[in-house]
């Protein structure tokens, strides 16, 4: 078989090698590590959980970069090119740089049968592992136990919040889930654990490896001021102490609770990757991570958030009743059907006046004739207007043209939904472009 010489194709080749899209086991990927003899030389951090992960990853490159160090980081899912997948010192990696890990992956795997993340996954960690870097940020796709980024041993692992989501891999309740994100964990190394109120089983679990388990509230915490009035906040860890510390440049109210397990993170790695309060400053003055309650300036206002799952919508909704007033809000939604839908758009429907509901380009993905439903559900009765869409960029032309000056417009939900809009560079032009449509 002749090998694929672009990048969509070796997408589409990885597509056709399982039968399942996910098939959770570790085995294969761990097989392949170590006929890649995939090793690293720089200081690992693993990062699990269910909400913040992005955000944390964000954060931890960006101070680290600001301390002057060199640093690889896989996130994930991407929003619009497979390439935001991968970064390199803060940039992400070119199309044709990739190539040659996609040859080693698949010289390696002989008659493996790889699912598309576990074939990806190995990929990007294959090239990161061929860079000179001080830092390596693997983010966990999903769960922790048997997720592929599972196959490397972390030097410092962070969990930020866990809620109920993927319940049918990963269990029906925050201790089943907490276990399957302790999987992470290795035995005498610290764990870092962002959540103000963690599942026990997380507690257990490093008991049990003779982890160096820090908690947020006892080992460090951190002191704000409230979101309409904040100007500075301070951290303490077990030895160190950061004040007057400028917000991060996410927005959000929970992003405290992630800059807290960041710094967390630094000094239980401070031997090896120390950083001062001054790379503190600027890496949270710089971070920068689209989809995140990603507020695009204009008129009207726009909104972008991968909220996706009951948690993390509530702190959508939280975020959004604090921006202050707008006469009307327009949501354009999707997602995928094996969402708890009926508990997220509970969370959010008292904001929203009119729906776009928008079709997404996966099986997975609910239609927009069944969100209706979900939504005048959880409306319970109030009279919203409610329309569908066959894409997430018609919705937000028809939610533009309905808005406004003065109203706000919210894309929420998955990847696809916000990837869908951001495709065709409608937000980076701004309100101004959404204005002209509307005639």
């Amino acid at each position: 078989m002749s090998l694929p010489k672009t990048l969509d194709r070796w997408l589409a080749h990885c597509e056709q090698l399982h039968p399942k899209s996910i098939d959770m086991t570790l085995e294969r990927v761990l097989a392949l590590c170590r006929r890649l003899g995939l090793r690293y030389s720089a200081a690992v951090v693993v990062v699990a959980g269910t909400n913040g992960k992005g955000s944390s990853c964000a954060m931890l490159e960006a101070i680290a970069l600001a301390a002057g160090y060199r640093v690889g980081l896989y996130i994930k899912p991407h929003l619009v090119h497979f390439e935001e997948r991968c970064r390199i010192n803060g940039e992400p990696i070119g199309a044709e740089a990739l190539l040659p890990h996609f040859e080693a992956v698949e010289a390696a795997r002989g008659g493996v049968k790889l699912t598309w993340f576990e074939y990806t996954t190995l990929v990007i960690m294959h090239a990161l592992a061929q860079q000179p870097l001080d830092l390596v940020i693997l983010e966990v796709g999903m769960g922790g136990r048997l997720d592929a980024v599972n196959a490397v041993d972390a030097d410092c692992t962070l969990i930020t919040s866990i809620a109920l989501d993927h319940t049918e891999f990963l269990g029906n309740d925050r201790e089943a889930i907490g276990r399957e994100k302790a999987g992470v964990m290795r035995a005498g190394r610290p764990v870092v654990v962002s959540d103000p109120r963690p599942p026990a089983s997380l507690q257990a679990r490093a008991d049990e490896l003779g982890a160096d388990l820090r908690q947020l509230g006892r080992d460090f915490d951190f002191q704000g001021q409230a979101p309409d009035v904040r100007q500075q906040w301070s951290w303490r860890g077990r030895t160190t102490r950061f004040n007057g510390l400028a917000y991060p440049a996410l927005r959000g109210a929970n992003q405290l609770l992630n800059a807290a397990g960041v710094l967390a993170v630094f000094e239980a790695l401070r031997t090896t990757l120390p950083v001062n309060a001054q790379a503190v400053r600027q890496g949270l003055a710089r971070v920068e991570l689209p989809g995140r309650f990603q507020i695009v300036p204009g008129q009207p206002t726009l909104v972008l958030d991968v909220a996706h799952n009951p948690q993390s919508v509530a702190a959508l909704a939280l975020n959004l009743d604090q921006m202050g007033f707008y006469p009307q809000t327009h949501a354009v939604f999707g997602a995928m059907r094996d969402k708890d839908l009926g508990s997220l758009l509970a969370q959010i429907a008292p904001l929203v006046d009119h729906w776009h509901l928008s079709d997404l380009p996966t099986p997975r993905a609910a239609r927009a004739a069944d969100l209706a439903d979900r939504v005048r559900e959880a409306c319970g009765g109030r009279a919203v207007g409610v329309t569908l869409h066959g894409s997430p960029e018609a919705a937000l032309r028809a939610a533009a043209a309905a808005a406004d000056p003065a109203d706000r417009i919210v894309v929420f939900g998955s990847f696809f939904t916000v990837g869908g809009v951001l495709k065709d560079g409608l937000p980076r032009l701004g309100a101004r472009h959404l204005s002209q449509d509307r005639g």
